[in-house]
C-alpha cells in the first residue's frame, strides 16, 4: 500500500499532460495533503469523439466520502483495494458512478524490508517519465459549505510481482497501485463503471526502478 509518494513538478506535469501549469506547494505528499489528479473535463463528456484533453484539479490525499463529517478520515482511505472497493462505505460511491482520474507522481515510495528493517525506497518508472496512477476522486463539502475534492489509489495483489513482491514485510500480502500505461490513460478516464475491473493489472516489473537516489 502506498501512503508516500513524490508529485512531478508543475512544469513537468503541464509538459507531459498537456494541461495548465497550476501551483503546488508540496511535492513530496503523505496522507491528508494536496495534491494535483487529472480528470477529463466534464464539457468532453458531451462532445462525441472529443480529443479535449485533461483537465488539473487539487485534492486530498485520501478520499473523503460525501457523508464523512470531517477530513480526518484522508488518513485511512489514501488507498483502495480493488478487491473490495465496490462495497466499501467510503469508495463505492466514487466506484459505482465512475469517478476515474489519474495520479501524476514521480515516484512512490514503499518499505524494503528484506534486512529486517524497513527501509523506505523510491520507485520510479525505468524510463524516468512521470507514473500514472488509477485512482477515485471523490467530493465532499466541509462545515463552511465549501467543495473539498480528494482522490485515493486504487491497488491490486502483488504476491507474484517479480519487483514490488520485494517490498512490506514477510509475512504480509505484497500489494501494488495500479500504474496505466500511457495509452490506457483516456480509455481509463473515460471508461464506464461496468469496465472499471479491466484496468486492474500490474504494470510490468522491468519497467519499474528502484532510484539511485533516496533524499526525501
Amino acid at each position: 500500500m502506498c501512503s508516500h509518494y513524490e508529485a512531478p513538478s508543475p512544469a513537468a506535469l503541464a509538459e507531459a499532460f498537456g494541461v495548465e501549469p497550476y501551483e503546488q506547494l508540496k511535492l513530496n505528499l503523505w496522507p491528508g495533503y494536496f495534491g494535483p489528479f487529472l480528470r477529463m473535463p466534464h464539457d468532453s463528456e458531451e462532445l462525441e469523439g472529443s480529443t479535449a484533453g485533461f483537465e488539473v484539479e487539487s485534492g486530498s490525499f485520501g478520499l473523503i466520502p460525501g457523508w464523512s463529517k470531517d477530513d480526518k478520515i484522508a488518513r485511512r482511505t489514501y488507498n483502495a483495494r480493488s478487491e473490495t472497493v465496490a462495497s466499501k462505505p467510503s469508495f463505492r460511491n466514487a466506484w459505482r458512478h465512475g469517478q476515474h482520474c489519474i495520479i501524476p507522481a514521480a515516484a512512490i515510495y514503499e518499505p524494503d524490508w528484506r534486512s529486517g528493517k524497513a527501509v523506505p525506497t523510491r520507485i520510479e518508472r525505468a524510463d524516468g517519465e512521470i507514473m500514472g496512477i488509477a485512482c477515485l476522486w471523490e467530493r465532499w463539502k466541509n462545515a463552511d459549505g465549501e467543495i473539498v475534492l480528494s482522490y485515493t489509489m486504487l491497488t491490486i495483489n502483488a504476491d507474484d510481482h517479480t519487483f514490488m513482491r520485494d517490498y512490506h514485510q514477510v509475512d504480509h500480502e505484497k500489494r501494488m497501485v495500479v500504474i496505466l500505461p500511457k495509452g490506457a490513460y483516456r480509455d481509463w478516464l473515460k471508461a464506464a463503471p461496468g469496465e472499471s475491473m479491466e484496468f486492474m493489472r500490474q504494470y510490468p516489473a522491468d519497467c519499474l526502478s528502484v532510484s539511485n537516489h533516496n533524499d526525501h
